[in-house]
């Protein structure tokens, strides 16, 4: 094979090869006919005895050169008859001496060349197809001797590295393509002529000078005796294979650091055990929200079934923790009891949301519960795999600051009740001096019907009535100003409306008496109740109807005062504070809750900074709806409790 790919007679089946051939063929069959022309004419007129027919054997090779087998036989046949003819023209048919013998033997070497060729083109062929097949591969493919040197070289090997056929056959491999090897070059060679055949990667060198990093095999080609004639190399181009490569074990790296130096708590988790659970639900046709929420027990199993795959250093610290192996156990360890995240966490992972987040509790090596805040990133689809990445903060440090502004922000409110109350002193004299003087007067009454002789007992029981019923009255204002003044923690209850806006009027009643302000109230019938702490909420109404009799105290037109509950469409409560005072300037009404900012001159601005923050807190809003000359319209609304009764 290596002589045949080397003498480049294969090469004529490429690309330009076929003109030439139509060529060479045209060519061959005229010079064997012309041949055979001449050997006929000279064995039938040459005076000389001998075996001339013999010469029709350079036609049979000269028409074996066109590779076609009809014209082999035809060239074989056209000699025979030749040579019978000239027999005949030359001896007759009726000499059957030396000359017949000579006729024979020439016929014998035409079929004897005639089967050569036929057995030449056959290999030929052969060759030829595969020499076709290494040319269509896609790898770089090259024959060299035991020298090196290249006698094949297939299209793929021109393209990429450059050098044409003729510019590489005779050059040696190692030389021309400057060669790097993974190893000594004699102990490459070595295993290859001890295994007869070697793999390895290395790298070579194209005509423009890029270097390319190859996969190559080679197989070593042996004669019948077993000596090595020969070296197949193929090559396969992973340079851009292996700049990936390397470029992901880079990114691999990279996000390796990023995960062990994050500190942010950082867990990998399996989710492919739910997934499958999760499929089957919907499967089914079940909305899985529906599922999860009638289904606790799946709920509780789903936690089981995912896995901590891995863990970063923060996390290990935030749960105390030193020994990662520990860790790696299922979501229910580290989750705690009163958890309710974790069914959102499985309803966005059927949805194939993106990621999902929000506030827990963790349980940390000692039992201690930790309090975080989670960002939970699922993959696109289920062809990126099944595992999750969840973000942990640790939250303990925000929830004690949280807790200490708390703090402070009810001490505050104390502090704005107590001033409110000493702005309030006149009123609440008042209201605790009318059934003071009421219980005296009913006394002294009592005591005069007891002198009478006889004494009017009937008379004497309804002045202690009244005595006692007065008693009673003065004591509910006693407690509603201690209720009011007391600094204790928040505490949640259903509140009436209607006892609310009642309770917060009669604290402001003497204070809107003496700024000569009319009230009005207006609660909707059927109302419905809701939850909240009842002192700060009637802080904010008492602070709201002070700051508008403060407002309306210089004016000399009527002072109104407006307080409107109702339950608007999206069932939360809306109650109206409105007065008829000068109203609020749009400068001030940008900064207006803002805290330590009055209009009064000897305000603390406070007041209306912890209604807002009051309000809030409750989950509703406080605006101010104001136009200047016209007045101010204060709105609190707030959400309402589910299912509460009417109050």
């Amino acid at each position: 094979m290596a002589f045949y790919l080397r003498s480049g007679s294969l090469y004529d089946s490429r690309k330009s090869a076929l003109p030439r051939r139509h060529m060479s063929t045209s060519a061959c069959r005229l010079a064997a006919a012309l041949l055979a022309l001449c050997i006929f004419l000279f064995d039938v007129l040459s005076p000389l005895e001998g075996a001339v027919a013999v010469l029709y054997v350079l036609v049979v090779l000269i028409a074996a050169r066109t590779a076609w087998r009809k014209d082999l036989f035809a060239a074989a046949a056209g000699a025979i008859v030749l040579t019978l003819v000239a027999y005949a023209i030359s001896h007759g048919l009726e000499n059957y001496g030396s000359p017949a013998l000579r006729a024979i033997v020439s016929i014998a070497a035409i079929a004897i060349a005639t089967m050569l060729a036929l057995q030449n083109q056959s290999a030929m062929a052969t060759l030829a197809a595969q020499a076709r097949l290494l040319n269509l591969s896609h790898d770089m493919i090259f024959m060299r001797d035991i020298e090196g040197v290249i006698d094949f070289w297939n299209d793929a090997a021109e393209q990429v590295y450059g050098w044409s056929p003729a510019e590489a056959f005779g050059r040696v491999a190692d030389e021309l393509l400057r060669t790097r090897y993974p190893a000594e070059r004699a102990t490459v060679e070595a295993e290859l002529l001890q295994n007869g055949r070697w793999e390895g990667v290395l790298e070579q060198e194209t005509r423009s000078g890029a270097r390319l990093v190859l996969d190559s095999r080679w197989a070593v080609q042996r004669d019948r005796l077993g000596k090595p004639m020969g070296v197949l190399e193929i090559h396969t181009d992973i340079t851009e294979r292996q700049a990936e490569n390397a470029a992901l074990v880079k990114s691999e790296r990279r996000n390796r650091r990023m995960f062990d130096s994050s500190r942010i708590g950082v867990l990998e988790e399996d989710w492919s055990a739910v997934r499958k659970e999760l499929a089957s639900i919907q499967e089914k046709g079940i909305p899985v929200s529906d599922y999860l929420a009638g289904d606790p027990d799946f709920v509780a199993r789903a936690r089981r079934l995912i896995r901590i795959v891995d863990v970063n250093p923060a996390l290990l610290s935030m749960v105390f923790v030193e020994d990662p192996n520990q860790f790696l156990t299922t979501v229910d360890d580290v989750l705690s009891l009163t958890d309710r995240t974790f069914v959102g966490a499985l309803a966005a992972f059927a949805r194939d949301d993106a990621f999902y987040e929000g506030e827990t509790e963790m349980v940390g090596s000692d039992g201690e519960v930790i309090p975080v805040l989670f960002a939970i990133t699922f993959p696109a689809s289920a062809d990126d795999g099944d595992n999750v990445l969840i973000y942990v903060v640790d939250i303990t440090e925000r929830r004690h600051a949280q807790d200490t502004i708390q703090q402070a922000q009810a001490e505050l409110a104390h502090a704005a009740r107590v001033a409110t109350l000493g702005e309030l002193t006149a009123s609440i004299a008042h209201e605790v001096s009318q059934p003071l003087m009421a219980i005296v007067t009913n006394g002294e009454a009592g005591m005069r019907w007891l002198r009478r002789d006889p004494p009017n007992l009937e008379e004497v029981e309804t002045a202690l009535g009244r005595a006692v019923a007065e008693g009673r009255r003065a004591s509910g204002i006693v407690k509603r100003i201690r209720a009011f003044l007391k600094k204790a923690p928040s505490h949640r209850g259903e509140i009436v409306l209607s006892a609310l806006v009642e309770d917060a009027t009669a604290l402001v009643q003497r204070e809107l008496a003496r700024a000569n302000v009319q009230l009005q109230v207006d609660i909707q019938a059927g109302i419905q109740n809701m939850r909240g702490d009842r002192i700060q909420l009637q802080q904010v109404l008492v602070n709201l109807m002070i700051n508008a009799a403060h407002a309306m105290s210089a004016q000399t037109r009527p002072r109104l005062l407006f307080i409107g509950v109702v339950q608007n469409a999206s069932k939360s409560i809306e109650i109206t504070v409105r007065d008829t005072g000068p109203g609020v300037s749009e400068e001030h009404r940008q900064r207006l809750f803002e805290p330590f900012f009055s209009t009064k001159q000897d305000g603390m601005g406070m007041g209306l900074a912890i209604c807002r923050t009051t309000v809030e807190a409750h989950g509703g809003q406080l605006v101010i709806d104001s136009q200047p000359g016209v007045g101010a319209t204060f709105r609190v609304t707030l959400p309402v409790t589910e299912g509460s009764a009417a109050g």
